[in-house]
């Protein structure tokens, strides 16, 4: 897959809402972008709270935004909150540097777009789209090492 298009993004959104409701967790919302940043499938579980679909695809612009998953935005930002507070400034504050968000690549590598998802724990948030990830075929980048 070079292009990650609406019915890949749909059923990537909806695996992560399915995966949550398996696990028993809290309503979630999910956020896909393109490789451009913009939506291609924003799906909040119809319990979750309106503000889920905009921090979901906070996450997600953010991993886009700076090149790198969640996990490794969230470092970045303790380690540097006034250079976040300026990209957030930048940004109308649409970059949420917590682990919830991460990249999507095919199997060559190449980056697809990006997956955000909130409404539980942001570890939580992470485990349901890791498991939707593999579900659909594509690999997920978190920002931390793969195994």
């Amino acid at each position: 897959m070079t292009r990650l298009d609406v019915e890949h993004a749909a059923r990537l959104a909806a695996a992560t809402l399915r995966h949550a409701r398996k696990l028993g967790l809290r309503p979630l919302a999910a956020a896909v972008l393109d490789g451009a940043g913009h939506p291609l499938a924003v799906l909040r579980d119809e319990d979750a709270s309106f503000l889920r679909p905009r921090i979901a695809t906070g996450k997600a612009r953010g991993c886009l935004g700076m090149g790198m998953g969640g996990r490794e935005l969230a470092r970045r930002a303790q380690a540097m909150p006034a250079f976040f507070d300026a990209i957030n400034s930048l940004t109308d504050g649409e970059v949420i540097p917590v682990a919830g968000g991460i990249l999507l690549r095919d199997a060559e590598g190449r980056l697809l777009g990006a997956l955000g998802v909130s409404g539980d724990t942001s570890d939580n948030d992470e485990r349901c789209a890791l498991l939707a990830i593999e579900e659909v075929g594509l690999h997920g980048e978190t920002g931390d090492p793969q195994p």
